[in-house]
């Protein structure tokens, strides 16, 4: 896990975003983005760190890879795909209010009907492009702040 140091008081709070990603070169490469935006970037490279994070640090926004590599120990089960996390968390009546957005490698058409069933309409394509990313990301911080239900923000590339 990445996390940042506590930066210098600046009289606001900053969003805590979390990015689910199993590829190191992708964590990073999202950390520096987003960090270089403000925000505060908390990070995990499997579902069951996920979890863990959200209990403890409760983010505003969650970035997450659908897939992952499987589990040879059998010790994640099912909470390994993408899929099953978002059902976790839609479930969960302290954290299902977190805007979700999709960041993976695989085709889109493959899961988009799938994401929109979650409420998620915001799903990105690797490699990401930064702006559209951070753009699409205080948009939805935005629209959450102000009461809308996950995934109503409107996006994604």
């Amino acid at each position: 896990m990445i996390t940042e140091p506590a930066a210098a008081s600046q009289g606001t709070a900053r969003a805590k975003i979390l990015v689910i990603d199993d590829n190191p070169i992708i964590q990073r490469a999202v950390y520096y983005a987003l960090r270089d935006k403000g925000y505060k970037v908390l990070m995990a490279g499997e579902v069951l760190d996920a979890i863990n994070i959200i209990r403890d640090e409760h983010p505003d926004l969650i970035l997450l890879d659908l897939s992952f590599p499987p589990d040879v120990m059998n010790i994640g089960g099912p909470l390994q795909d993408g899929f099953f996390f978002i059902d976790w968390v839609r479930r969960n009546p302290e954290v299902n209010k977190i805007p979700i957005m999709i960041i993976s490698g695989s085709d889109p058409h493959t899961y988009k009907e799938r994401v929109a069933v979650a409420g998620i309409n915001v799903c990105f394509h690797k490699p990401l492009d930064k702006e559209t990313l951070a753009a699409a990301i205080k948009l939805a911080l935005q629209q959450n702040a102000a009461g809308s239900q996950p995934g109503e923000s409107a996006g994604g590339a």
